[in-house]
């Protein structure tokens, strides 16, 4: 599994469990490592671009739930993420449970804490351990300032920091999101976040086993 299968394929689900979390393939390892020790939960992502083609989650989301079979339960592991509540509707259609929240940033620092200080945040950028790695394919080459660095104060130059809300202690990415910072001219913070809401919400699943 490699982060360039996980934003443009995602991740087919294996073994014979009982519970299917159907997620964003940018959520799939701290999914893999949450669910380690529960034999009856199996992981399916969809493609992790979908995040830059909102209005093709739910559609992708349908399908996957329609192709599942032999499922107790499917647990929809996404918050809104742009789709203005269609996702959160198409769950209800569909007899799903799913995150709370609006987007991944929330509910890895606990979306009540990311709410409360919204705020004063309003120009800050947030990346994950998932979209530090994939930088260049989530912003820089998709913005286009590959091809034309000057088009930065038009996209960024309402933002005055990037927040790096790390998941796990590495340095080698920490590194790399504050590389992310200095290419976007934005000031650098780092915000140990773990796995946030997704860690209940998951061990809730298990504890149903």
């Amino acid at each position: 599994m490699d982060d360039e299968t996980l934003t443009k394929v995602g991740l087919l689900p294996e073994g014979d469990g009982r519970t299917l979390v159907l997620g964003c393939g940018a959520l799939a390892r701290e999914i893999l490592v949450l669910t380690e020790q529960f034999d009856h939960i199996d992981l399916q992502c969809l493609p992790a671009i979908l995040h830059n083609h909102p209005e093709r989650i739910v559609p992708a989301v349908r399908s996957a739930v329609a192709e599942a079979s032999g499922y107790e339960r499917i647990y929809l592991a996404y918050a809104d993420c742009g789709t203005g509540g269609q996702l959160a509707k198409a769950a209800v259609d569909l007899g799903l449970e799913m995150l709370p929240g609006p987007h991944c940033y929330a509910f890895f620092e606990g979306t009540r804490q990311f709410l409360d200080r919204a705020d004063k945040e309003f120009t800050a950028f947030y990346l994950t351990d998932f979209l530090v790695r994939q930088f260049d394919a989530f912003v820089w080459k998709p913005l286009g300032l590959d091809r034309h660095p000057e088009l930065r104060d038009a996209y960024f130059g309402n933002y005055e920091k990037l927040v790096y809300q790390a998941q796990t202690e590495d340095i080698a990415l920490t590194e790399k999101a504050e590389d992310c910072a200095r290419r976007l001219d934005l000031a650098f913070e780092r915000r140990y976040t773990g796995y946030g809401d997704l860690a209940p919400a998951i061990a809730a699943l298990g504890r149903e086993d």
